[in-house]
């Protein structure tokens, strides 16, 4: 499939000063389009039926409808990255829950690793995690295990049937290595290494990185 010569990014923010930030530093990019602005989850879901970009860009909280709520619909329409300063675990995992394909924080990451997070989601399907929002997704999961001695790998293998090489993909996953790690360490291509993990998420039922791990910890699903 060819890629999109412009990517098209909804900024959703309450803060005006965080949108023009947003917008303004996007679009200085080469191929980065701001097609809409909303300052909350009711606005913005209407102005993704009709402009249906094709990343949304999403604040936690915000009057009228918060983005958590807001991106079980916004996901339906298009890819949502969450873009907050809330670092509450439940908060992310109830976001992925609800179809958020990334998380990030404010302050975490840079005006280009942002830009390339945005094409990497619509490129390749990425799912960009600031570091402390994966760590909160990781300790979220385990804190809310039941109270039982961990899975060794074998029974792990038994319960997704997994491969005993995707099961050490899987664990490097759980402990944040990106894919160009992950390769480095098992002495593996990257693309082998993406192969080995759409067949994971293909096991696990997960549609990405943050489900899987979640699921992989044993983290019962949301009501």
């Amino acid at each position: 499939m060819d890629e999109p010569a412009r990517y098209r990014v909804m900024v959703v923010d309450d803060n005006t000063f965080i949108r023009a930030g947003l917008t303004s530093a996007l679009e200085a990019t080469d191929d980065i389009e701001v097609v809409g602005e909303a300052g909350d989850g009711r606005e913005a879901e209407e102005m993704a039926w009709r402009l249906v970009p094709d990343v949304v860009l999403l604040d936690v909280r915000m009057p009228r409808a918060d983005g958590v709520g807001a991106a079980a619909a916004l996901s339906r329409i298009s890819r949502v990255i969450m873009l907050t300063q809330v670092e509450e675990p439940e908060v992310i995992l109830s976001a992925v829950r609800n179809g958020a394909v990334g998380y990030l924080v404010h302050n975490t990451f840079t005006v280009d690793e942002l830009a390339a997070a945005i094409r990497d989601t619509v490129r390749h399907r990425a799912h960009p995690l600031s570091h402390a929002a994966s760590a909160a997704l990781i300790d979220a999961a385990r804190t809310g295990r039941p109270a039982a001695p961990a899975a060794d790998p074998a029974e792990q293998r038994a319960r997704f049937g997994l491969s005993a090489r995707e099961v050490q993909v899987m664990d490097l996953i759980v402990r944040g290595l990106a894919n160009h790690d992950i390769a480095a360490k098992l002495f593996l291509t990257e693309k082998t290494v993406k192969n080995y993990i759409n067949r994971i998420y293909a096991k696990l039922g997960a549609p990405n990185r943050a489900t899987a791990i979640v699921t992989w910890l044993g983290m019962p699903p949301g009501g």
